[in-house]
């Protein structure tokens, strides 16, 4: 394999397709919008935080302990997370419950944990019940 073997050795448009995906393209808005949601989603602590509550719905304390992490650190990822309005919460007396906003950010974990697991010896099998709130 040489250098240039993932590169096209002549050059030739084709324009059927590249018409095609042109008008299915997401306009630049909201790929913008969808980078800065995979950034948010890009972190470990908040990966984690979103697998927990894909289960049942936690309060800042609940995530910490779950998490072996400081209630502060945890209530620094939610605050990232809700400003993202990826999860939402609910006050309860003096606690506050957080849990995902919708359906569409387990699904999102859920593949991407099913598509790093390709292959490996440890799957993900994805036989949790999602939780919204």
């Amino acid at each position: 394999m040489t250098l240039n073997d993932d590169v096209c050795q002549m050059v030739y448009v084709h324009q059927d397709a590249v018409e095609q995906v042109r008008k299915g393209m997401p306009s630049k808005e909201t790929i913008r919008d969808l980078s800065e949601l995979f950034k948010v989603l890009g972190d470990g602590s908040r990966l984690r935080i979103l697998f927990a509550l894909s289960v049942h719905e936690l309060c800042v304390c609940d995530l910490a302990a779950l998490l072996d992490i400081s209630p502060s650190a945890a209530s620094h990822q939610l605050r990232i997370l809700r400003a993202s309005k990826i999860v939402e919460y609910r006050k309860e007396g003096k606690n506050v419950f957080y849990s995902l906003n919708d359906g569409h950010v387990s699904n999102l974990i859920r593949e991407g944990a099913e598509h790093v697991c390709e292959g490996r010896e440890v799957s993900y099998d994805g036989n949790i019940e999602p939780y919204y709130g």
